[in-house]
């Protein structure tokens, strides 16, 4: 056989194995994984489909803020991530679970062990009856830990989110900010990978809402737990590394945050704004674009040598110049 039939030989073997591998799965390395997910309700004989298409990739130890206004699909994407809903189409993963494939006693487990959950109305976190130690050590409870190390825990926690004082306190006794921190302590008694916060300042104030804020930063920071923060308030993404917007059930854009140290050592935050550009090729153009620029419909898309370029299909109207009238000189 010659050189050259051995060669195509390796080159034909070469590519038939690269054609039986399995190629990667979309976001394999990232803890939270959403591909072209779909969830479709019927409401009243309506279907109403809250997520439509979506791609999310989160990874882990990220603190990330998912912001939209209210039916763009961000609280069902968090029902769907917390396993408390099941998704029309498409494929989610957080860590090992498929949420798409799992059993009800997978969910028990899979809310149980991996995910910690905070609620916006504080009523829902905890339980009224029983202290703030109590209610971390109860989760605990539930899963068979020993009184000593659940008792361990619960102070680590309480200490840890700046609440320790209220050890032996209900939820009565404390305010709606402390409320809120012992919440967070239940949610990470089992020590989930992923916490999920919805809305957890949306009740209240300015200043109080900032701590609770600082409390989940420490928890991404020093525990490495992935933060993962549902809201419609745009001031909490100023508190987190990434932001995501979401709109009309799919991801619309991103902002970036990192700290920049300039020459003499001074450092800032610069906050960078990306589009989204989903696995389908789709770009949601910001709305202040669209209205400025006069985008519907059609637009026609021109391929530059370092980017790409968006014209609307029709010139744009240019407004009329009013008419100036003659001035004539007066004669004396």
């Amino acid at each position: 056989m010659s050189t050259t039939q051995t060669d195509d030989l390796e080159t034909l073997e070469a590519l038939e194995d690269r054609a039986r591998r399995r190629p990667d799965e979309f976001g394999h390395n990232a803890l939270i994984a959403c591909d072209n997910l779909v969830r479709i309700y019927q409401s009243e004989g309506i279907e109403v489909q809250a997520l439509q298409g979506l791609d999310l990739l989160i990874e882990a130890g990220e603190e990330v803020a998912i912001i939209g206004a209210s039916g763009s699909g961000k609280s069902t994407l968090l029902s769907v991530l917390s396993g408390l809903d099941v998704p029309t189409a498409g494929r989610v993963r957080v860590g090992p679970w498929d949420l798409m494939a799992m059993t009800a006693r997978q969910r028990v487990a899979y809310r149980r062990s991996m995910v910690g959950f905070v609620w916006q109305q504080t009523a829902r976190n905890l339980v009224p009856y029983l202290d703030a130690a109590q209610n971390v050590e109860l989760p605990l409870a539930l899963a068979g830990v020993g009184r000593r190390q659940r008792a361990a825990r619960a102070v680590e926690l309480l200490d840890m989110l700046g609440v320790g004082y209220c050890a032996a306190r209900r939820p009565s006794q404390m305010s709606g900010g402390e409320q809120q921190r012992v919440a967070i302590g239940v949610a990470l008694a089992a020590s989930p990978q992923v916490l999920f916060a919805d809305e957890p300042t949306g009740q209240l104030d300015t200043a109080t809402s900032v701590e609770v804020l600082q409390s989940l930063r420490a928890v991404n920071r020093e525990l490495g737990v992935t933060v993962v923060v549902v809201t419609h308030d745009p001031s909490v993404s100023e508190h987190v590394q990434r932001t995501v917007s979401i709109r009309d059930g799919r991801t619309s854009s991103e902002v970036l945050r990192r700290t920049h140290t300039d020459e003499h050592g001074s450092e800032s935050v610069v906050a960078e704004e990306y589009a989204v550009l989903d696995r389908a090729g789709r770009v949601q153009l910001p709305r202040e674009y669209r209205e400025v620029l006069e985008l519907s419909d059609r637009v026609r898309l021109a391929l530059e040598s370092s980017h790409v370029a968006v014209w609307p299909d029709r010139p744009r109207a240019q407004p009329a110049v009013p008419a100036v009238p003659a001035v004539t000189e007066e004669q004396p």
